[in-house]
């Protein structure tokens, strides 16, 4: 089973930036589908971006031009550079692998946006 940890969450002021990092164990990394989810409290988890082996990116329209997904194969890790962050940001941000129909999944990190 895949190991999925993410890391680089914490408190921001609004208008900051901060860069999540998801680190994954095993060989599927390169051949997986990466995705950055978050939730809110009290609100349902919701996608963010993610992105395919070759690089093709998709994003949530609330965070096109403020969030950008990027991955390094050799490393296994993937990032997700968020700038420009709002209150309504906050939440506990998750990295999904996908793989046809696996699926593994982070415990998350939070992310703060507060004055």
């Amino acid at each position: 089973q895949v190991q999925i940890v993410e890391s680089g969450g914490g408190l921001v002021q609004p208008g900051g930036s901060l860069r999540l990092s998801c680190a994954a164990s095993g060989s599927t990394f390169s051949t997986s589908v990466i995705a950055w989810y978050r939730q809110a409290p009290g609100l349902q988890r919701e996608f963010v971006a993610d992105i395919d082996t070759d690089g093709r990116t998709n994003y949530a329209e609330s965070m096109k031009g403020r969030f950008t997904i990027s991955r390094e194969n050799a490393k296994r890790t993937a990032y997700l550079h968020m700038n420009s962050l709002k209150p309504e940001d906050t939440a506990v941000y998750y990295c999904r692998l996908k793989l046809a129909w696996l699926e593994d999944w982070g415990q998350g990190t939070l992310v703060t946006v507060s004055s």
